[in-house]
């Protein structure tokens, strides 16, 4: 186990490497996150003003029930299509880079933009799952819902390699779900390790960020400074905000260097052949 945790995190620190040396690729998870914000914008403030409009009537509830559920898969399906059509722009353009060249932001947002059919499709499907598990959860019990939330965790482990299949391959939303689900099925998963590694390691400095930044607001506090004290807020949201873009950054690196090796057994740039070999090991 610590052997493969060593391994993972070699992988991981070439893809920091390699965001290193293209720090640009920041900006897609960046312009999702704002995007996110606008479609999340957009739904909500026509949600609150139908709900004030009707005043909490109990009146045609199944229509309102209708209505409710109708509004969340869009909103599902909104999000969940800006949510992979950035991650498939930062997963080609990393892959353009793992190929020795130097990807702009236009060549990752032209290459999601060609696949957007495909892409809108696993978005319905992910919506369509979300839909599904949050509807059981909301009629189970406390076992249903601890079950719905490892049928949900399942999920997302068979279609971590989703993306970039989609960006490797010509292929369908239903054809990439099964090819992510078989190379995860065949390997020993050592994305999966590599992943919780890059969680586990954005955790603690988003927690030791946020007990630094509130140090420094206390301590700005006690100069009496209102600037001092704007700008150590500022600040501390900042590096929080910044942390989460290249936890996103690297995850994008991270999944698209392992889905060359696993299916193209080929080099990426920056990252160690063994250790991207030994990260698949077929399972006997």
């Amino acid at each position: 186990m610590f052997e493969r945790l060593s391994r993972s995190w070699q992988l991981v620190k070439a893809s920091a490497a390699v965001l290193q040396q293209d720090r640009k690729l920041v900006l897609f998870p960046l312009i999702s996150s704002m995007a996110m914000l606008a479609v999340l914008a957009s739904f909500a403030l026509p949600v609150m003003g139908w709900m004030v409009f009707s005043g909490g009537s109990d009146q045609g509830s199944a229509v309102a029930d209708s209505t409710f559920y109708a509004i969340g898969f869009l909103f599902y399906l909104t999000q969940y299509f800006v949510i992979f059509f950035f991650n498939a722009a930062l997963v080609g353009a990393a892959m353009i880079r793992l190929d020795g060249g130097t990807p702009t932001l236009a060549d990752g947002l032209r290459l999601a933009a060609s696949k957007w059919t495909s892409i809108l499709g696993y978005a319905a499907i992910a919506a369509t799952v979300g839909m599904v598990l949050r509807a059981i959860s909301e009629r189970v019990g406390f076992l249903g819902r601890i079950i719905t939330g490892l049928l949900g965790a399942g999920w997302t482990v068979a279609t971590y390699l989703v993306v970039p299949v989609l960006v490797a391959r010509d292929v369908g939303p239903v054809e990439a779900v099964k090819e992510s689900a078989l190379i995860l099925k065949r390997t020993w998963g050592e994305n999966l390790v590599g992943q919780a590694g890059l969680g586990v390691a954005f955790a603690l400095i988003q927690f030791f960020v946020v007990v630094l930044g509130v140090a420094l607001v206390v301590g700005a506090g006690t100069s009496g400074s209102a600037i001092l004290i704007v700008l150590s807020i500022v600040l501390t949201i900042g590096a929080v905000l910044l942390s989460f873009l290249v936890h996103g950054a690297l995850s994008g690196i991270y999944a698209a260097a392992l889905y060359r090796f696993a299916t193209q057994n080929g080099n990426s740039q920056g990252f160690d052949t063994d250790a991207l070999r030994s990260a698949f090991v077929v399972k006997a």
